[in-house]
């Protein structure tokens, strides 16, 4: 019997949390006009000041109620997804505590551990509904002064993850359709998932891509109103069959915070 079971194929849990970016600073200005005329790129918004503070919040939140390790955090390269990921990340291994959590399952975040990676497949969606102040020519991938390099700074030390390849290099097409976006997200979730089966990851997209995360991996469940933040997490069980292999469960939601729910209305 013994032998049996150590031949079985080992099971555990693969913990994932896709989470919509805080507070956009363009909602908050008084003169959007003169705003877009002053700002250098104004397709890509910093955060507004209660953005920072709702995301360091977010990040409190987190290492106080999940009970389990984030691994990786990975993060769509608009500023206000990079500027969330930064505040939830320094959050998480911040000493201190929010009220309640001695009540709770408080587990320590080790920063050097936490790796984060920037992906093309999480960005907004792509076209001019969505952003709706592009640049001249839109169609040019240069036109969006996406810099890696300058985006990685952004990060606390040491966390930048510099092996890491994007399961998407580059952005979308331009007009890009809200069907077209939803595949992608659709896409980019089961492939960095399926990438990284041992951790536990955090992936800071936008309001778009976690209503995908939901309708996609809770039976078309729809939602109809996103908070700056809100996060849905799911969990899966991963099965090592032997060495490389391994087969995986289908997603389930264990919590959800910061949106509300409605029925499938077939749109």
């Amino acid at each position: 019997m013994a032998s049996l079971d150590a031949t079985a194929p080992a099971k555990r849990y693969q913990n994932i949390l896709v989470m919509r970016h805080g507070d956009r600073l363009d909602n908050f200005v008084s003169d959007v006009d003169a705003w877009v005329r002053e700002t250098a790129r104004p397709w890509d918004p910093v955060l507004y000041e209660a953005g920072r503070h709702r995301a360091s919040v977010t990040g409190v939140e987190l290492r106080t109620q999940l009970g389990f390790n984030i691994d990786r955090v990975i993060v769509s390269p608009f500023m206000r997804c990079v500027e969330t990921a930064s505040e939830v990340v320094s959050a998480l291994f911040t000493p201190g505590e929010t009220a309640g959590a001695a009540c709770r399952s408080v587990v320590p975040m080790d920063p050097p551990k936490i790796k984060i990676c920037v992906d093309y497949g999480l960005c907004e969606k792509f076209n001019h509904v969505t952003i709706i102040y592009p640049p001249e020519d839109p169609a040019k991938d240069g036109e969006w002064g996406f810099d890696l390099s300058e985006i990685k700074l952004k990060f606390p030390e040491g966390t930048v993850d510099p092996q890491y390849e994007p399961v998407a290099d580059k952005l979308p097409k331009w007009e890009e359709t809200r069907e077209d976006a939803r595949a992608r997200y659709e896409r980019a979730f089961r492939a960095i998932a399926d990438k990284y089966p041992c951790e536990n990851l955090l992936l800071i997209t936008h309001g778009a891509g976690l209503k995908t995360a939901v309708s996609t991996f809770l039976n078309g469940t729809r939602i109809w109103d996103v908070e700056y933040c809100a996060y849905v997490e799911l969990r899966r069980e991963i099965t090592w069959n032997g060495h490389s292999s391994f087969s995986v469960g289908e997603f389930g939601d264990v919590s959800h915070h910061g949106y509300l729910l409605r029925e499938n209305d077939g749109r």
